[in-house]
């Protein structure tokens, strides 16, 4: 069954490009020339929204605040604005990327497609085995050695998940501390350090490994 776009974007011309380039490619296309159009078609449970953040009466920001209280899919937001600042508040509305224009439509298409994948792994795997012994059950939320388990703290367990979602990719500290505390956190992302260091300890007491490995200079990452 192929996948559902939903495109909101105020600009007919965009909007059009955007839907002949996905329709030929094999996706069900819906679309929207603003905020309220975006809310009634975002009912009709897209699996990724391509969301533009100036439109009229009502922002994409707006939309996608409202919309994430009953919709769960990757929602990547469509903008030509660069600052870090929008990029910051784009996120922390519940978008998960973050798209400037002009872009590439072979870009966008990757980026979609990484979505998408990754959606479908989340759903389809509620266990993830590494080295033949440690197992995370991302539905159960719990972390198991040979049936034993590991105790972990909710924050704990939410770097690992992050990490060995994205098994070989660098996080730096500043990274994990946005995506598992967010971004209106009160706090220091020196915390990160501390919660690995707690995580490496009680993963090496039952497998003797630590699994999360330290970039010098650049962050962490799980070993695959």
């Amino acid at each position: 069954m192929p996948s559902k776009i939903l495109i909101a974007d105020d600009e007919q011309d965009i909007a059009a490009m955007l839907r002949q380039f996905f329709t030929s490619k094999g996706y069900q296309v819906l679309t929207a020339a603003n905020g309220e159009q975006a809310l009634n078609q975002a009912e009709k449970s897209p699996d990724l929204i391509l969301l533009d953040i100036q439109m009229p009466d009502m922002d994409g920001l707006e939309v996608c605040r409202r919309i994430r209280d009953y919709v769960s899919c990757p929602i990547l937001f469509l903008t030509a604005r660069i600052e870090e600042s929008d990029k910051i508040q784009g996120l922390s509305a519940g978008g998960d990327d973050y798209i400037v224009k002009p872009f590439s439509l072979l870009e966008l298409e990757a980026r979609v497609q990484a979505h998408l994948r990754r959606e479908a792994r989340s759903r389809g795997e509620t266990q993830v085995r590494f080295s033949g012994e440690l197992t995370i059950d991302y539905s159960q939320r719990t972390l198991s050695v040979r049936g034993e388990k590991i105790p972990l703290a909710k924050k704990e367990f939410d770097i690992v998940e992050l990490l060995s979602q994205n098994a070989g990719q660098v996080f730096d500290k500043e990274r994990i501390y946005e995506r598992v505390w967010g971004y209106d956190s009160d706090g220091d992302s020196g915390v990160v350090a501390e919660h690995i260091r707690r995580i490496r300890s009680k993963l090496s007491a039952h497998t003797g490994k630590s699994y999360i490995e330290t970039v010098w200079g650049c962050g962490y990452k799980w070993n695959r």
